[in-house]
């Protein structure tokens, strides 16, 4: 009892802490793209593990708005336990100071550490308060602690409530930084199911270091291994980074979709509408564009794809792909557009998805269900995401993109 009274006194402190001296109006981190795979088949089980998680392979159907998605599992349950093409950032954490790599997740509000390497502090206090994630591929098991927190620029969050692992299964990397909604972190405490622990973004505001609970996410498209080719900003957007005023559109009120970063929008194609005005998720760990099984055949129909049995991935012939058209994505009052270019994946890294090096692969995949089948009808991914940047408006409830010096590239 002692633990859960510890933890609560722990969590009113977190929103009412006493400002730092340092006022920055955002932060600014480098993230690091890992490729972390050996074939698409990993790549693919990762993807359908988030997709699990979101509840597309679900039986329960269509659920109350106002219950979370996962009603016998946290809602952070989004799968890590493959971790392909994790972005990736450094923070420091206790005395003495140790830095760990961190997969950043836009569909998950739980930070923790311990998954490969070991936590030690002098200055680390444990609640006692245990915190457990099944991962499709993989689970966590542990305890929350509190500790100090830095990032970039020396800013640190003092008394941090992270999750510490004592038990790990499948998770490829040192842990998580969960930047998704505070309320995407219910149901991780065992002994606390309705209790919220604040996130990174909700302790910055909280103390101070930041104005608002707004993400800023910069990624260029990504063809190398190991590519040094994103920014997490806190607090804001960072307006070097895109050419447009971000244009934004509220957080979609049809569950799933509204527990996570979800958006409505509709598709087209030429003069094709390819997808119906839909709720669905954005989502910086999936890697493909998914869309609901009629919308992607008729996108299918459109391109002139064959399924290729050895990736599993639509493959279009070199006058196909000059014959392609814009995939217009209609956001709020805004139309973005996936020219021809980033609608495939990227030649220079064909190897790693069973091609040859002038093969040519569409990026967009199906999900299980139709439009409007399983409460989200396309998941955005890091194939459009690396298009644009998006921000994340926790207050305001509400998601933005605007157009990047990439949106237009030819890089892949």
């Amino acid at each position: 009892m002692f633990s859960v009274v510890f933890l609560l006194a722990l969590l009113a402190f977190s929103v009412t802490g006493s400002p730092v001296e340092v006022r920055n109006s955002t932060i600014t981190l480098p993230m690091t793209r890992r490729l972390a795979f050996s074939n698409v088949t990993d790549l693919l089980r990762h993807d359908e593990a988030r997709l699990a998680a979101f509840g597309e392979y679900s039986t329960r159907g269509r659920r109350d708005a106002d219950s979370p998605p996962h009603p016998t599992a946290p809602l952070s349950q989004v799968d890590l336990g493959n971790t392909m093409l994790g972005y990736t950032v450094r923070v420091t954490i206790g005395s003495p100071p140790t830095d760990y790599d961190l997969v950043v997740d836009s569909a998950s509000a739980i930070t923790w550490i311990g998954a490969t390497l070991p936590y030690f502090s002098f200055t680390g206090v444990n609640t006692n308060v245990p915190v457990a994630v099944n991962y499709h591929y993989g689970s966590f098991q542990g305890t929350i602690w509190q500790d100090g927190i830095t990032f970039a620029q020396g800013v640190s969050i003092s008394k941090m409530q992270i999750g510490v692992a004592s038990a790990v299964q499948g998770i490829a990397a040192d842990g998580v930084l969960g930047i998704g909604p505070t309320s995407s972190g219910r149901g991780a405490l065992p002994s606390l199911p309705n209790q919220m622990i604040p996130t990174v973004i909700d302790r910055l505001v909280g103390q101070g270091t930041i104005m608002r609970p707004v993400v800023g996410i910069f990624f260029k498209p990504t063809v190398e291994n190991e590519d040094n080719n994103g920014e997490l900003c806190f607090g804001g957007t960072n307006p070097r980074m895109y050419s447009k005023q971000p244009a934004y559109t509220d957080i979609t009120t049809i569950s799933p979709s509204s527990f996570y970063w979800g958006i409505n929008q509709w598709i087209s194609y030429e003069d094709i509408g390819i997808l119906d005005y839909s709720p669905g998720i954005v989502d910086s760990g999936c890697t493909f564009l998914y869309l609901a099984i009629d919308a992607y055949e008729r996108y299918r129909d459109a391109t002139g794809g064959t399924l290729n049995p050895a990736n599993g991935l639509l493959q279009i012939s070199l006058q196909q792909y000059n014959e392609l058209y814009d995939l217009e994505f209609h956001i709020g009052e805004r139309i973005f557009k996936l020219v021809p270019n980033a609608q495939i994946w990227p030649r220079s890294l064909n190897h790693k998805i069973s091609g040859g090096d002038n093969d040519i692969f569409l990026v967009v995949k199906s999900l299980t269900t139709p439009t409007g089948g399983a409460g989200y009808s396309f998941v955005n991914g890091y194939v459009f995401l690396q298009r644009f940047y998006t921000v994340f408006d926790g207050k305001g409830r509400r998601v933005g993109f605007a157009q990047t010096e990439y949106t237009q590239a030819s890089t892949n």
